[in-house]
């Protein structure tokens, strides 16, 4: 393929572009992708999940006031000392600890985003299985706990029993 924009070098930059729900493709060469400024491999791309992050925090009205609040709430992480405003200029959390730190913060973005506070993805395949169990023995004993306080023991028994069989298949795989 030819690039579309000089005609002459072979098109190795493939953009496909949708505005307003006009969808625009267009292959250029490597040159004339940079001429456009479409393409620069030294630069951060157009487009991170970080500055998606810091772009949310930094127009939520909810992350506009001070930066401690009340309680047990830090503005600084106890372990690599990142500050919570520099988390919401960069979109980049400093170490694991700082999830449990900023915690209040964090769970009311990520139901924005995610729409939830747990994953509800995708999983390695070697894990998959087990965890996939995991989730199951909850659920289960949720609805153990429904049935229970409807007073329908059968249907508990039976639902006892089957968390009981997913704990020893869990069991057996460790």
């Amino acid at each position: 393929m030819v690039c579309d924009e000089c005609g002459k070098r072979p098109a190795n930059v493939h953009l496909t572009k949708i505005i307003n729900g006009v969808k625009t493709e267009s292959h250029l060469c490597e040159q004339c992708a940079r001429e456009k400024g479409e393409l620069d491999f030294f630069s951060e791309p157009k487009f991170s999940f970080p500055s998606l992050l810091a772009g949310l925090l930094q127009h939520d009205p909810g992350f506009a006031g001070p930066m401690t609040l009340p309680g047990s709430v830090t503005s600084r992480c106890r372990s690599c000392g990142l500050d919570f405003s520099e988390f919401r200029n960069t979109g980049f959390l400093g170490c694991p600890d700082c999830y449990d730190e900023f915690r209040p913060r964090l769970e009311p973005l990520l139901r924005r985003i995610h729409g939830s506070v747990r994953h509800t993805g995708k999983v390695p395949g070697r894990t998959g299985a087990a965890a996939g169990k995991r989730r199951e023995i909850e659920n289960l004993r949720a609805e153990l706990a429904r049935l229970v306080a409807k007073e329908q023991y059968e249907e508990a028994a039976k639902v006892r029993d089957r968390i009981r069989a997913l704990e020893k298949d869990l069991a057996g795989e460790s």
